[in-house]
Order: structure tokens, then C-alpha cells, then sequence
């Protein structure tokens, strides 16, 4: 589970719903486009709030960035019984949807995790809306074995416990350097994590699990699509490894970007180091 600094927006932020031919939309919207606009799509458990730290160094360097909560995530309301509305095309439409509600000529997209798999898809599916694709530690296919457990057990959970009870089993099992980890951050942020989880739709958890565990391979497509792109990374990761991460860059002929200290969520891990690795490669597609 990702692990904002904080889930307040930095000065300077706006909060809002973004209103789209496809329903409303949580986002934290700041900066000015001065440079351009990026679209920021947290991954699976995650919300808007994990590129919170982002938004101020990538206003410095004069972008706009709207980060979004998906259908059925956090703040961005979605069937809590009903699996479809969250495959990848139909998540794929929802961002072009906000591509266009945003009016905005094209945008950079930024996918971290999951968020990727549905930035590649509308990419695939309208790549002139777009004028570059990141893919922040999201690999060319399902997610590695270990990892694919971990999400069967959490799919098998939400079918016979609710929300609150889940989260109660997963703080159960939590190492207890973890556990550590929390008291060192403080009781607002375990509450806030605890508040996001279980403002999730079970079916949005459900379905987006599964395709994380089947997704196919369409780097070869993504290739195709004359579109600067960029992978990048932490220097490790258990989701994706970074071998395979590498290794999908060179396919793609993408820049590629690792973040020393960074694992999974770079943009958390070390916010400044990714901001300046954005605005970086941004500048290389103007």
C-alpha cells in the first residue's frame, strides 16, 4: 500500500471534482501550464494523494499537474458490486475523458503501477490526445508471481469480509518493523490510510486485482505508437522487477530512468529526485 507524506494539498493546490462526459472526477489539480499538463494515475490501493510531494517542484519548473483519483478510488465514487465498469478499456475511456475535460491540446501522462496498464491502454486506444507516456514502476505484463499471491489473498478476502474487516486482518499481519514505522509517522497517518481503504468500491479492489494478475503483453504495440516514452523506477522493486523493467524499455526504445533509494513508488520515496526526472524528460519532448 503506498504511503503519501501527507494527505493535505500543498499550498498553491486545488481539490476538486473534475466534471467529465464520463461522471465526476477527484483530483488534485496545481501549478500552471506554462510548459505543458500531466495527468498523474495513482496505482492499485492507491489514490491521488501519492504524488502529492510531486506537485510544488513540477509547478517550479512550470507544469500543471492534475493528479486523479480513478472510478471507485478513494475520493471518485464507483459501483461497489459491479466489476465492469473498471476494465482496463473502460478506465482507458475515463482518462480520455479527463484529457478532454481538462482542455488541454494533448498531455503528458504519468501511470504509476496499475495507473500504467491504463495510461498504455488509452494511449493504444487515441495516441494523438497525448504527448508523452511515463510509466512509473509499471511493467509490460501481469505482476510477478509473489505478488499475484498477495493479491489473490486480498480478491479472496473482499468476497467474504467487508472493507473495515479486511483492513483490520491486513493491519494483523503487518511485519512488525512496520508497524514501527507507523508509530515513527503518527496516528493521522495510519487514520488516513485507514479512511482511504475503506472508501474504495470492494468490486473497483476486486476487478483492477485481476487484471493486474492477467494483464497481457502490448509493449509490442506500445512501440508502434510514435510517442516519446519513459520508463521509470526505483533501484528496486517486487511488483515488476527492475530486470524486466529494463528490459521492457529497451523494446520500447524508451528513456529509461531508475531512482536510487526509490522501490516501488519513487514518487513518494524520493519525490525531488522524480519531479526533476519528469520535468527532465518532459523537456526532452517539447
Amino acid at each position: 500500500m503506498s504511503r503519501p507524506a501527507t494527505f493535505v494539498p500543498p499550498s498553491g493546490a486545488r481539490a476538486y471534482r473534475l466534471g467529465t462526459a464520463r461522471g465526476e472526477f477527484a483530483v488534485i489539480d496545481a501549478g500552471s501550464a506554462v510548459r505543458g499538463t500531466a495527468l498523474l494515475l495513482p496505482g492499485f490501493t492507491g489514490s491521488k494523494e501519492d504524488f502529492i510531494s510531486l506537485h510544488e517542484p513540477l509547478a517550479a519548473a512550470g507544469y500543471r499537474t492534475v493528479a486523479v483519483d480513478g472510478r471507485g478510488q478513494y475520493e471518485t465514487p464507483g459501483p461497489a458490486d459491479d466489476e465492469s465498469p473498471y476494465a482496463l478499456d473502460e478506465l482507458a475511456l475515463d482518462l480520455l475523458s479527463q484529457v478532454a475535460a481538462l482542455q488541454q491540446d494533448r498531455v503528458h501522462v504519468v501511470g504509476h503501477s496499475f495507473g500504467g496498464l491504463v495510461a498504455r491502454t488509452a494511449v493504444l486506444l487515441e495516441p494523438a490526445r497525448f504527448r508523452s507516456l511515463t510509466l512509473m514502476s509499471s511493467g509490460p505484463a501481469e505482476i510477478s508471481p509473489s505478488q499475484q499471491q498477495r493479491v489473490k489473498l486480498l480478491r479472496d478476502a473482499l468476497a467474504v469480509m467487508d472493507l473495515a474487516q479486511v483492513w483490520d486482518a491486513i493491519q494483523a499481519l503487518e511485519p512488525p518493523e512496520d508497524a514501527e514505522d507507523d508509530l515513527d509517522a503518527g496516528l493521522d497517518d495510519r487514520a488516513d490510510l485507514k479512511r482511504r481503504w475503506l472508501a474504495n468500491s470492494p468490486a473497483q479492489l476486486i476487478a483492477t486485482g485481476r487484471q493486474l494478475c492477467e494483464a497481457p503483453d502490448r509493449v509490442d504495440e506500445l512501440a508502434a505508437v510514435p510517442l516519446p516514452l519513459h520508463v521509470l523506477s526505483g533501484e528496486e522493486d517486487d511488483t515488476w522487477p527492475v530486470p524486466l523493467l529494463d528490459a521492457m524499455a529497451v523494446r520500447l526504445h524508451a528513456h529509461r530512468t531508475i531512482i536510487r533509494g526509490a522501490e516501488h513508488s519513487p514518487n513518494s520515496d524520493r519525490p525531488l529526485e522524480t519531479a526533476e526526472a519528469l520535468a527532465a524528460f518532459w523537456e526532452r519532448t517539447s
